[in-house]
């Protein structure tokens, strides 16, 4: 019986030394900043709990994920995850904060340390900033998919790639175009084909005068006819469209289904132009003028 009594002891000291231990490990100060009367202390036992709140936050983000992207188109899943992946860490901001607070941590404190840190921050990440919520506008707004051939800044690329910050287009010389998203906000933006993959597209040419205009509409119909390139529907158009100070001036109008490769068949029709309109004897004049010297009266 005082064996029993004994071995019960003995177990209850075990059992207060081994909380005792890890009572000692969890108050373990890591850092201690501040004054002593309102200090910011980090314990072992206070990170772990932090870490545990954000793995249980981060398992109910990706079940949320998961849940609201089940059922949605593939391209529109692709912007939910860019857009989602980028708030997520404001909301582990968010619960480390809340987390924190609850738990009786000084949060005042570490705002009021770090205020003039992160004015500078925000100041450095400004265009970041920008470019992430251009990004989102774009996913929101849908003004730009992939495959889509936009003009910004005289500069001409399809796209290949939208991401949260940059938009990766690929120029006609197949250079890769890095465009950040800022710029769709404070800049014009041209979208060829945002109503469709048809567009239409012109050449312009000036005759000399005198020459026979019907002759050449004629020829300009045929070229723009006879190349593979050019929809035959809707029929390629021709416009007088001014007197010149040297030439009568006439712009042929037609329809391209791809209109990123719009500067061959341009070319096509200038060649085709200059063979017909020589063959035909239509002159393509140069600017002249007329200089009239006036002799000082004696």
């Amino acid at each position: 019986m005082i064996q029993e009594e004994i071995t019960e002891q003995v177990k209850e000291v075990i059992q207060e030394d081994v909380w005792g231990v890890i009572k000692k490990f969890l108050d373990f100060e890591i850092f201690h900043l501040g004054p002593d009367k309102d200090p910011i202390v980090l314990t072992v036992g206070l990170l772990l709990f932090v870490v545990f709140v954000l793995f249980v936050t981060s398992i109910f983000l990706k079940f949320t994920r998961k849940l609201v992207t089940r059922k949605l188109p593939e391209e529109d899943k692709v912007k939910f995850v860019s857009v989602f992946s980028f708030a997520k860490y404001f909301v582990y901001i968010i619960i480390v904060l809340i987390t924190l607070d609850s738990i009786g941590f000084n949060i005042t404190a570490i705002f009021a340390a770090s205020a003039a840190l992160l004015v500078g921050v925000g100041l450095a990440l400004q265009t970041l900033i920008q470019d992430i919520i251009s990004g989102i506008f774009i996913f929101i707004d849908q003004s730009v998919h992939v495959g889509d051939i936009i003009e910004l800044d005289g500069k001409i690329g399809r796209v290949e790639e939208i991401k949260l910050r940059t938009t990766r287009a690929v120029t006609i010389d197949n250079k890769v175009l890095v465009i950040p998203n800022h710029k769709y906000l404070t800049s014009t933006l041209y979208n060829w084909t945002q109503n469709g993959s048809i567009t239409r597209e012109s050449v312009e040419i000036g005759v000399a005068y005198g020459s026979d205009v019907n002759l050449v509409k004629q020829l300009l119909i045929k070229i723009a006819k006879d190349n593979d390139k050019i929809l035959k529907t809707p029929e390629p158009l021709v416009l007088f469209t001014s007197f010149g100070d040297s030439s009568l001036n006439f712009k042929l109008i037609f329809t391209m289904n791809d209109s990123f490769q719009a500067g061959i068949p341009k070319s096509e029709i200038r060649f085709e132009i200059d063979r017909l309109f020589k063959e035909h004897k239509i002159n393509i004049p140069f600017p002249q003028r007329e200089v009239t010297i006036l002799k000082p009266k004696q």
